[in-house]
């Protein structure tokens, strides 16, 4: 059957492409949760459900007068991040796409009134929002990004969300897969106090007011209680969440948006990543559907 087969939130953070030994230095010796919640999401999640395609909302992607979505038979390349090569560098990346799905999606985006585009541009940049993700849990599905229009409110991100449900329900044959790919709060310390909050517990995160903040919308996750986190998008703002949350309010739009009841389940700890707060969170498809 098809449709879309579960979603989550996940983090890019640069931390998980480093070895092992880098990570334990980092982390006063032991090893950062994401690393094996993304083993576990493979084998536990991604290997049951058999997904044919992924749709990556990656807030790393900014864009601006709209949203633009992948539409590539296959991407491949060698990717070193300018943000931070010496963690990040010449790593090879090779995945094929699903253009049907991505031209779809811009398509209802249009006719549900957000401006959307569609590119297969062969020279389209890659973000390693997008590029880590398929590191851990890539095996052969195939992957589709969606931008975030960095002019975009939560409005406008609900849309995109709205439109990628639509598209995948006519396309009709896909079980895919949505992963909303960022942070939570995501404020960094300054330049010269940051190596003293490497380590990833959530007492780094910049401040005690985020790391509540963060807690909360966890917990609502876990409650199915998607309505409030987007009922406080607001409040939400003033601790500055990646992208504006337009990766998280995509991933749930697609799947009810504020009707969704979709539990979540943490597969990493809530901990910190130079001051922003990160998490891997699953939300598994309710028996009676998204909105049951």
């Amino acid at each position: 059957m098809g449709g879309i087969v579960g979603v989550g939130l996940v983090s890019h953070v640069p931390t998980i492409m480093f070895s092992e030994e880098q990570r334990h230095e980092l982390n006063e010796g032991k090893e950062i949760s994401f690393v094996p919640g993304y083993h576990r999401l493979r084998t536990d999640v991604f290997d049951r459900l058999g997904a044919d395609t992924v749709v990556i909302f990656d807030s790393h992607w900014f864009t601006t007068v709209e949203h633009v979505v992948t539409a590539h038979d296959r991407r491949s390349g060698t990717f070193t991040s300018s943000e931070l090569p010496r963690g990040m560098s010449q790593l090879p990346y090779d995945y094929p796409g699903d253009p049907e799905l991505g031209r779809m999606i811009a398509k209802c985006g249009e006719e549900l009134g957000t401006p959307m585009h569609a590119s297969d541009d062969p020279y389209l940049p890659v973000y390693y929002a997008t590029t880590n993700v398929i590191h851990f849990l890539g095996r052969g599905e195939a992957f589709v990004s969606v931008s975030i229009a960095q002019t975009g409110e939560a409005d406008d991100f609900l849309t995109v969300g709205e439109a990628v449900g639509e598209a995948v329900s006519r396309i009709g044959d896909r079980r895919v897969i949505l992963l909303g790919s960022g942070g939570m709060s995501h404020r960094f310390w300054r330049l010269k106090e940051i190596a003293k909050h490497e380590a990833s517990d959530p007492i780094h995160i910049v401040t005690p007011e985020a790391r509540e903040a963060d807690l909360q919308r966890i917990e609502w996750m876990k409650q199915g209680n998607h309505a409030a986190i987007i009922d406080t998008m607001d409040d939400y703002d003033r601790h500055l969440p990646e992208a504006g949350f337009g990766h998280y309010l995509m991933m749930v739009a697609a799947v009810g948006g504020r009707d969704c009841t979709a539990r979540g389940e943490l597969f990493s700890e809530y901990e910190n990543a130079t001051g922003t707060g990160q998490v891997h969170v699953w939300f598994e498809r309710p028996d009676g559907g998204w909105t049951a």
